[in-house]
């Protein structure tokens, strides 16, 4: 039961890291941030099974871990409430080609990442050519560009 406990604290100290990182730190992995994830999971790994590192022990925090995540998804997916509160929702940033700026400084987006974003997905150029730009809660920006009329 020690190993179940440890998962569930470690489950749920990690949900809240990253959910107070922002939207924005899974987004984009660079080969940084993939270093990072491995230290991450180096130390998760010795605090979920401290000194015991038996095959037992490994398979039930890992079947631990797997049942949490599952629960998660089906409780984001039964109760629009507790999604918005694990998941996070989304957040427009630019609108009519206008920068939201004090979303996007709550956010830690800049208009660099909105013009990036808009050129890979919509072949935009300028912020004027924006319509919406909204930060996804998976961490992705969507542009809606302006339609001409």
């Amino acid at each position: 039961m020690d190993a179940v406990l440890r998962a569930v604290a470690i489950y749920a100290v990690l949900l809240v890291i990253f959910r107070l990182t922002g939207k924005r730190s899974m987004a984009q992995v660079t080969t940084f941030d993939f270093i990072i994830l491995l230290i991450v999971g180096e130390a998760t790994q010795q605090a979920l099974l401290g000194e015991d590192f038996s095959i037992t022990q490994a398979a039930l925090v890992i079947a631990t871990l797997v049942l949490l995540e599952r629960l998660f998804d089906y409780a984001s997916w039964r109760l629009p409430r507790f999604k918005r509160v694990a998941e996070g929702l989304p957040v427009i940033v630019v609108e009519n080609g206008r920068p939201l700026q004090e979303a996007m400084t709550k956010e830690q987006i800049t208009t660099d990442d909105v013009l990036s974003a808009a050129r890979e997905s919509q072949g935009l150029e300028r912020m004027d050519q924006i319509k919406w730009a909204v930060l996804e809660a998976s961490g992705g920006i969507s542009i809606v560009p302006k339609t001409s009329t």
